[in-house]
C-alpha cells in the first residue's frame, strides 16, 4: 500500500513539472513573437556585415590637396550633423594613398577583406581601385568627373552593380567662355594634364571640341607624376597664349609650381577647380566642393539605411560658380572685367 501511495505521489510531481515546462515553452514562444514584430529605428541597433552594431566606413583618398580634403571634411561633418557620428554609431577608417597606385590597391583590399559596410572613394583612381576589389560592398565615389567612361558605372541614371556617387564634371566650354571674357585675345591653349587620369582625358576631349568650333588651337602637355609638371608647364608657356588644366589630381597637387611658371611668363592659367584657383590659377567656372561632400554624405546615409547603389543615380552638381584669383591677375597684369567680378562666387586674395 505504501508503495502505491508513493507511486501516485511521484506521478503527480512528474505531471506538475511537465506542465511547468510546457507553460515556460509557450511563454518563450510568445516573447519571441513579440520581438519579431518590433522594428529597429536607429543605425546603432542594426548589425553591420561584420556582425558589429557599429557600421564601418572606409574612406580612401588618392592624395592630399585642398579640393579632396574639403570633400572628405564636409562629408564627415554632414554625417555627424545628420546623427551619424564617428566613434558612436559609425566608425570611419580614413587612408590617404599619397598618389601611389599600389597604396590604393592595398587600402582597397583591406576594406574588402575586413568586410566594411561602405567604401567611400575620393577621386576616380580611388574609386577604380575599390571597385576592383569588391563586387559586394557598396562603393560610393566622390569627385569622379566621368564615371561612365572611367568604367565605374553603366550609366548615370542606372549605375548598376554596387557603385554610385557624386560627379564633379565641369564644362570646358563654360570655363573657356569665361576665359574669353577675361582674356579675349587668346588663340592657343596649352592643356596640361595626366593622360593616365580618365577624368582629365574626358575634359580635354571637350576642350578640343570647343577649340575646333571657335577657331582655337590646343597644344597638349601630358605628365605622369608631379615631378614632370614644371618642365611641361615651361614648354607650354613658350608655345601658347594661356594654360588650361582640368580637375587633374596630379596637376592640382603641383599647382603652386604651375603658377610660378605661368606668372613668370605672364600667361593666365584657367583651371577646373576652386582650390586650383586658390593655389594660383587665374579663374574657373566650377563647382563648390563643400556642397559635393555634403551630397556624398546624404547618399551614404541612404546606403547605410539599406538603399542599393544600383538604384541610386549618380549625382551631378547643377550649380556652377565663378572663382577668381586677384593676386594672380595682378602678377600677370590682367584686370578682371567688372561684370565678371560681380558674378564671382569668390575672389581669392592675400
Amino acid at each position: 500500500m505504501r508503495k502505491s501511495v508513493k507511486l501516485v505521489q511521484m506521478r503527480k510531481i512528474f505531471k506538475a513539472v511537465q506542465m511547468t515546462c510546457i507553460l515556460a515553452l509557450f511563454a518563450g514562444m510568445f516573447t519571441a513573437c513579440g520581438n519579431a514584430g518590433s522594428t529597429k529605428t536607429t543605425l546603432s541597433n542594426d548589425k553591420s556585415t561584420n556582425g558589429s552594431s557599429v557600421k564601418k566606413i572606409g574612406i580612401i583618398q588618392i592624395m592630399e590637396h585642398p579640393s579632396l580634403n574639403t570633400i572628405r571634411e564636409s562629408f564627415i561633418k554632414e554625417l555627424a550633423d545628420k546623427g551619424f557620428k564617428d566613434g558612436e554609431n559609425i566608425k570611419i577608417d580614413y587612408h590617404n594613398a599619397q598618389g601611389d597606385q599600389t597604396n590604393l590597391k592595398t587600402i582597397s583590399q583591406k576594406f574588402a577583406n575586413n568586410k566594411y559596410d561602405l567604401i567611400v572613394a575620393i577621386a576616380t583612381p580611388s574609386a577604380q581601385a575599390a571597385v576592383g576589389e569588391t563586387k559586394d560592398i557598396p562603393v560610393l565615389f566622390a569627385a569622379c568627373t566621368d564615371p561612365v567612361n572611367s568604367g565605374l558605372v553603366a550609366s548615370l541614371n542606372k549605375p548598376g552593380a554596387n557603385v554610385t556617387g557624386t560627379s564633379d564634371a565641369v564644362s570646358a566650354e563654360k570655363i573657356m567662355g569665361l576665359a574669353r571674357r577675361i582674356t579675349p585675345n587668346i588663340k592657343t591653349i596649352g592643356a596640361i594634364y595626366n593622360s593616365g587620369e580618365a577624368n582629365s582625358v574626358s575634359v580635354i576631349k571637350s576642350l578640343k571640341e570647343y577649340a575646333q568650333k571657335n577657331g582655337m588651337t590646343v597644344v597638349e602637355g601630358t605628365v605622369t607624376n608631379t615631378s614632370e609638371v614644371q618642365q611641361v608647364a615651361q614648354i607650354l608657356v613658350g608655345k601658347t597664349d594661356a594654360l588650361f588644366s582640368p580637375i587633374d589630381n596630379t596637376v592640382a597637387s603641383a599647382m603652386p609650381v604651375v603658377t610660378q611658371v605661368a606668372n613668370a611668363a605672364k600667361k593666365p592659367v584657367y583651371v577646373g577647380a576652386d582650390s586650383m584657383v586658390k593655389d594660383g590659377g587665374l579663374a574657373t567656372y566650377g563647382i563648390n566642393y563643400q556642397i559635393l561632400g555634403q551630397e556624398t554624405a546624404n547618399m551614404a546615409i541612404e546606403i547605410l539605411n539599406g538603399k542599393k547603389p544600383a538604384d541610386m543615380p549618380v549625382k551631378t552638381m547643377d550649380k556652377m560658380d565663378i572663382y577668381l584669383n586677384k593676386d594672380t591677375a595682378a602678377a600677370i597684369g590682367i584686370n578682371f572685367p567688372d561684370d565678371v567680378v560681380k558674378e564671382a562666387k569668390q575672389v581669392f586674395k592675400k
